[in-house]
């Protein structure tokens, strides 16, 4: 099974080639349905959310059972867009009027081959139709994906005479400016493909065509005619559903950061066409699975799947939860982990079931992966994306405002001077910010750490706790919660370890010291264990690796108390001590030490450091007069 086993391709174009998302690969969502039913006419999301993996399997035979033609304009087709301009429109009407022709033409095409399948009776507003595309040299529609070739023809005059239309340089008589002649040129194409559409009653008698635009992120380029050109399409497929009613629905796959972009009058008219796509962690389950039945047989089940074929856990978590926890929650990033898990344990390593080795070492080539994908993601918008992640490199998943901020200044000029044009962006808050919106960090809220996504809230001005993505931990280095040094005990340990220990016979006082020394030892870790019990405000994760660290010094102490040789009862406590004085300040360094919840933590520690040292007699050793015997 392992061998059989296979998730699909990341792209939805290959996965239709390969079959696999048209045998069951494919998982019916909340997108799905609002796109089918024509509920909502805008599906938004990031790259590999599955946008085009609707369209494709919308697109594929048995998908939309009725005409439909797909858009995804090519890098010349988006130029002829972006530069197209006409004299008296603005920028996104003159762009609309681009895209309500190319809907025009698709349409038009569609009533004359529907027509002559369906209909018996030949209707003049058909015929007229087939005229103009005839006239026009539009009769073809080529592979259905480019634009028609009469965008250019707009700048100077298309031929109306199949609607009874002869003047072509003004309507009315009249001189009119080169943006109003082609909005009326076009209006008369409009209403003809309306008519036609009227006489042969098909938003009644037959499903409707479905006009989509998808992969518009292909030459779009965040600058401002890219913009006009994406408002414009938004503008015309607003026309052409009020238009054509029943006859036409459209469907539009935008990206999220292209969409929440964009700043337009009309904006707030378009909120109830909007469906952004949100995957949970029990859709990605349910995604795997049916992915896996494609490949391996309609009869696996989830136990077979997580207990049989991946281990039932890796690191001490379900193993689907350690999987899909560590990918930003879209299908893509689960196809690609869960497809380097099947390879690294049957290709690589050549295994019939896979282990938690297996997938510990596709997690680290996994993470450097999409470290590198996400600066690519958003070259266009951020292109100092990548220049921001030494910022949390080689240190711990936890970061404050205040730490990130003393971070920036280190890095601000190179920043300001490597990319001047977003200077204004680059500021501590604005990186936050930057990096809450890809998904790169987390933001605490409570006892939870809420990614962007969905209708979260962006960083409010009074957070101040942020969490690396699980997905980037490895690649940066930063698998811890907080940068702690490691409590390695001196002294004591190395001359028990290296058997020199004084067996010549102690005075007792000097036993009843030491001893006592330790236990003041024990006595200071149990306290700061305790205070961290109820410092619930304080990451999870920051909890556990400084109580590890506290428990490695406990530990230590119990079991040299009872029998420490001269001296070292002494050593060991001012050992724990520096440890405890780093710690604090380490702490304190992470900006965690003046958190909500936590500045009693780095206190504490604090005083129990200067409590033993007082104990002992001195930062530098013992006076001798602490204790008697």
């Amino acid at each position: 099974m392992l061998e059989q086993l296979h998730f699909g391709r990341e792209d939805a174009e290959r996965d239709v080639k390969d079959g696999l998302l048209l045998r069951g690969g494919f998982l019916p969502t909340a997108a799905y349905r609002a796109a089918v039913s024509g509920r909502k006419m805008l599906i938004i999301g990031r790259k590999g959310s599955g946008k085009s993996a609707i369209c494709m399997h919308l697109m594929a035979e048995g998908g939309h059972i009725s005409g439909k033609a797909l858009v995804s304009p090519d890098e010349a087709a988006g130029e002829e867009i972006r530069r197209f301009e006409l004299q008296g429109l603005p920028g996104d009407s003159a762009k609309a009027l681009v895209w309500r022709y190319l809907f025009a033409v698709h349409a038009a095409r569609h009533v004359v081959a529907h027509a002559k399948a369906a209909h018996s009776r030949k209707r003049d507003s058909v015929k007229a139709l087939a005229r103009f595309l005839k006239q026009n040299g539009e009769s073809s529609d080529g592979n259905g994906q480019g634009l028609p070739r009469g965008v250019t023809a707009m700048l100077n005059s298309l031929s109306l005479e199949a609607f009874g239309v002869k003047a072509s340089v003004d309507l009315n008589g009249h001189p009119v400016s080169e943006g109003a002649r082609a909005s009326r040129q076009l209006d008369v194409l409009e209403k003809g493909v309306a008519q036609a559409f009227l006489d042969l009653a098909c938003g009644q008698r037959h499903r409707p065509l479905l006009l989509m635009v998808d992969q518009l992120e292909l030459v779009w380029s965040a600058e401002p005619d890219s913009n006009s050109m994406v408002i414009g399409l938004l503008l015309a497929a607003k026309h052409a559903a009020g238009l054509y009613g029943q006859s036409v629905r459209l469907l539009l796959f935008l990206r999220s950061d292209i969409y929440d972009s964009l700043s337009f009058g009309e904006g707030d008219k378009f909120h109830g066409d909007e469906l952004r796509i949100a995957w949970t962690g029990q859709a990605l389950r349910d995604l795997a699975l049916a992915r896996g039945r494609a490949s391996v047989g309609a009869g696996l089940t989830q136990d077979q799947l997580w207990g049989e074929i991946f281990p039932a856990s890796v690191d001490g978590e379900d193993t689907a939860t350690y999987l899909f926890s560590r990918c930003l929650p879209r299908p893509r990033d689960a196809i690609q982990f869960l497809n380097l898990c099947q390879e690294t344990a049957w290709l690589v390593h050549g295994r019939e079931r896979m282990t938690e080795e297996d997938v510990l070492q596709a997690s680290r080539q996994f993470s450097d992966w999409k470290l590198k994908d996400l600066s690519l993601e958003y070259l266009v918008a951020h292109p100092f994306l990548k220049h921001l992640f030494p910022l949390f490199q080689n240190t711990g998943y936890v970061v404050t405002r205040a730490a990130l901020g003393t971070r920036f200044e280190a890095a601000a000029d190179t920043l300001h001077r490597l990319f001047p044009a977003y200077a204004d962006a680059l500021n501590p808050a604005g990186v936050i910010d930057i990096l809450y919106g890809v998904g790169f960090l987390g933001v605490r809220r409570g006892n939870d750490v809420v990614f962007a996504g969905g209708d979260d809230l962006p960083v409010q001005p009074h957070e101040t706790e942020f969490h690396v993505h699980r997905c980037f931990r490895e690649a940066l280095g930063a698998t811890a919660a907080i940068d702690i040094r490691r409590y390695e005990p001196i002294g004591t340990v190395s001359r028990i370890a290296g058997g020199n220990i004084n067996v010549g016979t102690p005075q007792n006082t000097l036993i009843n010291r030491g001893d006592r020394l330790e236990r003041e030892v024990i006595r200071s870790c149990h306290s700061i264990l305790a205070r961290m019990g109820r410092a619930v405000e304080l990451d999870q994760g920051a909890r556990d690796e400084i109580s590890q660290q506290v428990g490695r010094v406990l530990r230590n102490a119990n079991r040299l108390s009872g029998a420490p040789s001269r001296g070292d009862g002494e050593d060991h406590l001012l050992d724990a001590a520096h440890y405890f004085t780093s710690l604090a300040a380490q702490l304190h360094a992470s900006g965690l030490g003046g958190a909500s919840g936590s500045a009693g933590v780095a206190q504490l520690i604090e005083d129990e450091a200067r409590r033993l040292r007082r104990l002992a007699g001195g930062s530098f050793g013992s006076s001798g007069s602490s204790f008697g015997p």
